[in-house]
């Protein structure tokens, strides 16, 4: 959702759907897809702790890392116990606890936004805590910011992103950590991350995390940006979700339609990897309803402070749920980096905001919208896996080049007021194996993820 939507960061569209362009699923490559392009010099530094050395290498209160094909950080003796106040449910409930701080990351770019994202397993009775310690430029700190609070599930804790967290110098809108006034030059020029691990007392249950990272961005302000040389035409075979069919769909989970684009995407990126629910799983919805795994995505990566499932960094957590597939969310400089993507067989869910008539084809506007990248034709333009359609069957567009690029990429635009308003620059959800090819590793790296 665009940072002009901030704090609300609403992801809601706002206009009616227009016809898809619907075509076949198949299209032939014409550009060397062995060898992906080396990323410039980009204003995006996104790190992350995945490996058994990564994980040894943090300050343990009760925690100790595990080796393996996916390595993480578990729960070992706890550091001692705490009571939580479930804001949603005002239920009070004791956990054992134990932390994990990762060693202090100086920001290749010094930031005016950061966002967290991690990948775990909680079994029932567990839940974790992402939060973020950061220096400024002018040498003081942040307080711990709460980054997130969550759990696979929602028995035992409902998920939440904290509201109201700020320094007089930053603050934290749903799940991105801002700069108030990136004017004044000051910046973020480093920060450490701490997972808290939570368990019911007296068990042997854990959380594990596999994967928890950052991406530290200064996304200059900017209308236009410089367009890309096509390089690519390649299409993914990518299931297609209408969010549309599902309108007026779980009030709980903010009413389905145009509200679960997110969730709506993540579920065809997930599929696409071959993620599969089970009919135990899918036994909540109701039998009526099609598509019942779109319902499942948006319950489960609901946010219940924010009150939708528009919450970029729950959507990853909800992807690395599934076996085999991690979740980040990161910036992207270019088209060209999509299309690096693309030839490794690597799709992006992407954000945007648009007027109606700054995209031709879509037929409605918005002030923020996920959407999935799935190829590009022979002349350049962006097939995309659009939810907001109509039907399953209408969901593939085609959008030009130039009007996509520049709608996902800017930072500033104007609205239908006419008033100026922020776009995302660049946010996009990627989903990749958890043990990624030699060619997919080197795309993943070629765009900053490693």
């Amino acid at each position: 959702m665009s940072r002009a939507e901030q704090p609300s960061r609403r992801t809601v569209l706002a206009a009616a759907v227009a016809a898809a362009v619907v075509g076949p699923a198949v299209t032939a490559g014409v550009a060397d897809a062995e060898e992906p392009a080396v990323a410039p010099a980009r204003p995006v530094d996104y790190r992350s702790w995945t490996s058994y050395t990564d994980w040894r290498s943090g300050t343990t209160k009760g925690t100790r890392a595990v080796a393996g094909a996916r390595p993480g950080v578990v729960i070992a003796a706890p550091a001692g116990t705490t009571d939580y106040t479930d804001p949603h449910t005002g239920t009070t409930a004791t956990w054992e606890y134990a932390t994990w701080t990762a060693p202090v990351h100086k920001l290749r770019v010094p930031s005016t936004e950061v966002i967290a994202s991690w990948n775990a397993h909680t079994p029932a009775g567990t839940w974790l805590q992402v939060e973020l310690l950061g220096t400024y430029s002018d040498g003081t700190e942040t307080p711990w910011y709460v980054m997130g609070r969550w759990a696979a599930g929602d028995q035992d804790i409902k998920r939440t992103s904290v509201d109201d967290q700020k320094d007089g110098k930053s603050t934290v809108w749903t799940d991105t950590f801002a700069i108030d006034d990136a004017t004044t030059g000051l910046r973020l020029v480093s920060y450490r991350l701490r997972l808290t691990l939570y368990r019911k007392p007296g068990t042997k249950l854990t959380p594990t995390v596999w994967r928890l990272g950052a991406m530290g961005s200064d996304i200059p302000d900017r209308f236009t940006v410089p367009a890309s040389t096509p390089g690519l035409a390649q299409e993914l075979i990518v299931p297609r979700y209408s969010q549309e069919i599902h309108k007026g769909q779980y009030p709980e989970y903010d009413n389905g339609g145009e509200a679960w684009c997110s969730p709506t995407s993540s579920q065809m990126i997930i599929e696409y990897w071959g993620g599969r629910l089970t009919p135990e799983q899918l036994a909540w919805v109701d039998p009526t309803f099609a598509d019942p795994q779109v319902c499942h995505a948006a319950r489960f990566t609901f946010d219940y402070q924010y009150e939708g499932c528009g919450n970029w960094p729950f959507n990853a957590a909800y992807a690395a749920t599934y076996k085999g597939l991690q979740g980040v969310v990161t910036r992207l400089g270019s088209l060209t980096d999509l299309e690096t993507l693309i030839a490794a067989g690597i799709p992006a869910i992407t954000s945007q905001s648009f007027l109606k008539e700054e995209l031709t084809g879509a037929g409605y506007g918005t002030s923020g919208h996920l959407m999935t990248v799935i190829g590009f034709t022979a002349d350049g333009d962006v097939i995309a896996n659009d939810p907001f359609s109509p039907s399953d069957d209408a969901v593939r567009r085609v959008y030009k080049r130039r009007e996509w690029e520049n709608i996902w990429l800017r930072t500033k635009r104007y609205n239908a007021s006419g008033k100026v308003v922020s776009g995302t620059g660049g946010v996009c959800y990627l989903y990749f194996p958890a043990r990624p090819t030699p060619r997919q590793r080197k795309a993943l790296a070629a765009v900053g993820v490693r």
